[in-house]
């Protein structure tokens, strides 16, 4: 369910593109020009705590996400969803420096209901403008796939996926007979290597996708000697899609042209807002949760003899090893080389500790975690070390989701695989869940994972 779409994405990611580039400022620039033309609107005055908000949420929106690909009904969802965390972000901000006091109530109501609106006209008017532009027959460029091998069908596929974007496809060249290619290749096969310049000339071509296998290189270097000879541009797709893509991107290294397969989203600026966010957000909830986790630190004490607090070893970022804190909720804990997973009715827990585990209240310690740099808010879930041994020989790619640091929350919870992983096919779907997380992550999407645990904290009752 993930790879065509994780192929599309990394098979077309280049430099950042002129649209990409539109919504990175598009999306935080409305919405502060829409408090502050609002703010007028109701002739109040522009004050500093006024500005002091303006630049807090350009900082959370920036750079804003491109949905001029998405289709409106998706867009408005997210939209929606992502202006929803910023204004839970915003409250408990206020709530937190009590300087709710500072803005008037109309100008917020009217900002909140006006803000998501006009980004979604601005995204369907973008959107509008780039399918106009992409039909122009002289914007739009044709494109052909030397090898009609399996790869080769799934680069036309991602080529047809993206018709809007002004490409058609216009078919294969291959040596082979029609019984060696791919079936989707059979109806479109337009010739033999030797004849791909001559019809890239014919119809002037504007693209050429070789995904022959490197076994060819001598087929190769010919095809490029005679394909040269045109003004098509011309890229060679490696064979690596059998394996996991994270953040897949070409690299110069002082002049050498590297391919990153697998590769944290949190490098650079990325990792800075990551740590930022996770910081911010940490202390305000650590704030307003202490005295929840005061009395249910009495709870534990109180109802079962032991620590209140469990440490276990847990593995973090890059497969280092890190201590995970949690209320202990069984009268055991178990953190050897055998760690069984809680189950059903498991004797282990207590009556208390089952209600914590319940509500995912015991998990709750972990914003300390956070605070260390050891975890982050939203990540994959970390699993026991003895856990993590057993499963990295039986799934594939499942040491990639330590990539990056484990999280407290994760779209793999938000999408019904919390609590108990009792067989290999929930953890395999766990683990694809947070390689799709390492593939699409931003800001945005952490702040929706957040707002949908709230809501599975109340009706998932997965967790035991």
């Amino acid at each position: 369910m993930f790879e065509d779409r994780s192929y599309n994405r990394a098979f077309f990611s280049a430099p950042q593109s002129v649209t990409s580039l539109i919504a990175a400022f598009m999306e935080p620039t409305i919405t502060v020009v829409v408090f502050l033309l609002t703010t007028l609107a109701y002739e109040e005055p522009v004050l500093r705590s006024d500005l002091t908000l303006c630049l807090l949420v350009y900082a959370l929106t920036f750079p804003g996400r491109n949905r001029f690909k998405d289709k409106l009904l998706n867009a408005a969802t997210d939209i929606v969803i992502s202006w929803i965390s910023l204004l839970g972000i915003l409250a408990l901000c206020g709530y937190a420096t009590n300087s709710l006091h500072y803005f008037e109530q109309e100008v917020l109501l009217t900002w909140a209901l006006l803000t998501p609106l006009l980004q979604w006209t601005a995204v369907a008017i973008g959107r509008t403008i780039l399918r106009r532009r992409a039909a122009r027959p002289a914007l739009r460029s044709s494109a052909i796939v030397v090898g009609a091998g399996p790869l080769g069908a799934k680069v036309a596929r991602a080529l047809l996926g993206n018709r809007e974007e002004g490409r058609d496809f216009l078919g294969w060249f291959d040596d082979r007979g029609d019984e060696r290619i791919h079936e989707d290749a059979s109806d479109k096969l337009l010739g033999s290597l030797k004849e791909a310049a001559a019809y890239i000339r014919l119809h002037s071509v504007k693209e050429v996708y070789i995904t022959l296998p490197l076994g060819s290189q001598p087929r190769i270097l010919e095809l490029l000697e005679s394909v040269q000879g045109t003004t098509a541009s011309i890229f060679f797709v490696p064979d690596v899609f059998g394996i996991s893509i994270i953040q897949g991107r070409l690299q110069d290294m002082n002049g050498v042209p590297v391919v990153g397969i697998c590769e944290t989203p949190f490098t650079g600026t990325n990792e800075l807002v990551k740590r930022i966010s996770d910081l911010v957000l940490a202390v305000i909830i650590l704030v307003l949760i202490s005295p929840l986790l005061l009395a249910i630190a009495i709870g534990v004490k109180l109802s079962s003899p032991g620590p209140v607090i469990f440490r276990q070893k847990r593995n973090g970022l890059d497969g280092s090893e890190i201590t995970v804190y949690k209320f202990r909720s069984m009268t055991t804990q178990d953190n050897g080389s055998v760690v069984v997973q809680a189950r059903k009715d498991d004797a282990r827990v207590t009556p208390f500790g089952a209600l914590l585990r319940r509500t995912s209240l015991d998990e709750l310690p972990q914003f300390f975690n956070v605070l260390q740099g050891r975890m982050s808010i939203v990540g994959p879930r970390p699993h026991a070390v003895a856990h993590n041994e057993q499963y990295r020989e039986l799934i594939k790619a499942y040491m990639v989701r330590h990539k990056v640091k484990p999280g407290i929350t994760g779209w793999a919870q938000v999408n019904g695989l919390r609590g108990e992983t009792e067989t290999i096919d929930k953890m395999k779907a766990r683990v694809e869940y947070d390689l799709e997380y390492l593939r699409n992550w931003s800001l945005g999407l952490d702040l929706q994972i957040i707002v949908r645990t709230v809501r599975v904290l109340f009706f998932d009752r997965n967790a035991y």
